[in-house]
């Protein structure tokens, strides 16, 4: 680990109001009226340090001890997204050395898994730093695998964090990382967790955005005759591997739907698949494996124009195999029945 310039990542300690450093500063405090009906009680310490930040901000000061404000009011108050902005403007004004900077948000990022802000700041920060390093192929290669490793890192504490998430597809299109190695980190986690729906979205994503291999600015629900026939086997081939392992699994039923759809397949072609998770319904041997199994059976008898079949498939889902959505299911056979 890096060892940080502690005149700009140092700690501030005790009140600023008896730091000879912050003497020409005149702090603001918050002006809040009598006779408000729910005044927040901030802590003394949280209330000064922030009058201080709003008195330095007034002035558009841009300096050292400007940033280890800013590093004080986050750590009392994480998602206070003004002080991060102004941040980010401080480590523009002064030329910080930004992997400096990505290291010391690793620290905070560790510390704060939950927080949308400090990927919004990092990713301020990549946009900023590329730039200067894109005519350096080692340099952004060396870059990419320090990003995907603390991603990596997050991801092992937490799984399904949508921040993360967002911002691995935000750095896979930034640094054009169409790789075997990504498909195979989405892959890893699905295989860790096949009910991981995150994972499942970047796998999709890795595929299905890939500009080689699609069209770019495609869209999720958009058929795509880039992409090969190859690819849509497949992937049709994997998601129906992890249906037979988890049958009542939402996310690989959305996944095996998705890929159909980019290849503007029929429905009708996944019957025979699907049919073998639903027998015997309307009869007292009624068996459904899946619901999402018995819910697309009647998008399919449909596309085959058997309104009949598509009813009750819905109408058994209605009543009997998702009956906390009935009235969706109501709604779906009134529409059939237009």
């Amino acid at each position: 680990m890096a060892v940080l310039r502690k005149e700009l990542y140092g700690k501030i300690t005790g009140p600023l109001a008896q730091d000879p450093k912050w003497d020409d500063v005149v702090p603001i405090p918050q002006a809040e009226p009598e006779d408000a009906l729910a005044r927040i009680a901030y802590p003394d310490d949280y209330a000064e340090a922030v009058s201080y930040l709003r008195a330095v901000m007034a002035t558009e000061e841009l300096s050292e001890r400007c940033l280890r404000l800013t590093q004080l009011v986050i750590n009392m108050n994480p998602a206070h997204y003004t002080v991060w902005l102004y941040r980010f403007r401080i480590v523009k004004a002064l030329e910080l050395p930004i992997l400096d900077e990505i290291e010391w948000l690793n620290r905070v990022a560790l510390q704060n898994l939950k927080n949308y802000q400090i990927w919004h700041h990092r990713q301020l920060l990549l946009d900023y730093y590329l730039p200067s390093i894109s005519s350096d192929p080692v340099s952004v290669k060396k870059l990419a695998k320090s990003e995907t490793d603390f991603i990596s890192r997050i991801l092992e504490e937490d799984t399904k964090n949508y921040h993360v998430w967002s911002y691995r597809q935000y750095l896979v299109g930034k640094l054009e990382l169409w790789t075997p190695a990504e498909l195979g980190a989405a892959q890893n986690m699905i295989e860790d967790d096949v009910r991981n729906n995150s994972a499942w979205s970047h796998r999709f994503f890795v595929v299905f955005s890939n500009p080689k291999e699609a069209t770019p600015g495609s869209l999720p629900t958009a058929t795509d005759p880039k992409v090969s026939a190859a690819t849509i086997d497949r992937e049709l081939a994997y998601a129906k591997v992890k249906i037979a392992l988890a049958p009542q699994n939402q996310s690989s039923w959305n996944y095996l739907r998705g890929v159909l759809v980019k290849s503007g397949r029929d429905f009708a072609t996944l019957d025979e698949f699907t049919e073998q998770f639903v027998s015997g319904l309307g009869e007292e041997s009624e068996d459904v494996k899946s619901s999402h199994a018995l819910d697309l059976l009647a998008e399919i008898y449909k596309a085959k124009g058997d309104k009949e079949k598509a009813k009750l498939c819905l109408e058994r889902l209605a009543a009997k195999w998702d009956p906390v959505r009935e009235g969706y299911w109501k709604y779906q056979i009134a529409e059939l029945e237009k």
